[in-house]
């Protein structure tokens, strides 16, 4: 009982921590926010916090971990619904996601520009590869379903899945960086929309999917996230879509 007792207390303090970080996030920024702004608001020692977090770097890990995991609360049972078909569970699981992710909006833009640093690449690889963990197994599900319904022809579902999350954050990048440097980047909602198409495309072509069957981002959702004739930053595709991406400078 005193072992499960002290595993539950190392869980809640580590979420206070976590609590912590996030409300500095949206008053201060990811970048501004010091450790000792974290020990201030909790009232707790140096030696404490690094009882939890051995760096900044592993708290920004853990901020997107945390993100992982409410997104795959919500994502696991579109996977596991038995009464959609492949092509709506697809559908429903960009937007799902796309949904979700508009809801953390502020959370999210506090975030980007650090996410997008050089400091920040190791981190980024990192997250990354815990994504295609996690989520390429329901991807995988997905597309053996659409084979069997005969909308996916791939013969390399397993595979598949991981090239479908590989193209999910290539956008989530092109979308990072119209939004971080429109101007140079060609960020007005006609290219954006052009682009989204694009790679709804190709994510049509590696399944085999029917032509104008799958949105990886709807037009209503680029709206929200890129409103015409205004420059503002925004979650990367990999936000909008379903994977973890989020940064700030």
């Amino acid at each position: 009982m005193p072992r499960i007792l002290k595993e539950e207390q190392y869980t809640v303090r580590r979420n206070e921590i976590l609590d912590a970080t996030q409300r500095l996030v949206y008053t201060k920024g990811f970048g501004q926010m010091t450790i000792q702004d974290i020990l201030d608001d909790l009232q707790i020692s140096k030696g404490a916090f690094y009882h939890y977090f051995d760096s900044k770097q592993a708290l920004l890990e853990a901020l997107s971990e945390r993100l992982q995991d409410e997104a795959d609360r919500i994502l696991i049972p579109i996977a596991q619904d038995a009464h959609l078909s492949a092509l709506e569970k697809l559908e429903r699981y960009f937007d799902t996601a796309a949904r979700w992710k508009t809801a953390q909006k502020s959370y999210l833009l506090a975030l980007l520009r650090v996410w997008y640093t050089d400091d920040n690449a190791i981190v980024r690889q990192k997250v990354y590869t815990t994504a295609v963990k996690r989520v390429t197994p329901l991807l995988s599900v997905i597309i053996r379903q659409g084979v069997q319904e005969g909308v996916f022809t791939t013969p390399f579902p397993d595979q598949v899945s991981e090239v479908v999350l590989s193209l999910v954050q290539s956008l989530g990048d092109t979308y990072a960086r119209m939004l971080l440097s429109p101007e140079a980047e060609g960020g007005d909602l006609q290219s954006i929309e052009r682009t989204s198409a694009a790679y709804s495309d190709a994510l049509e072509r590696i399944l085999g999917a029917p032509p104008g069957s799958l949105h990886l981002v709807d037009t209503a959702t680029l709206e929200e996230w890129f409103p015409p004739q205004e420059k503002t930053l925004a979650v990367s595709s990999e936000g909008l879509t379903g994977g973890i991406g989020v940064s700030e400078s």
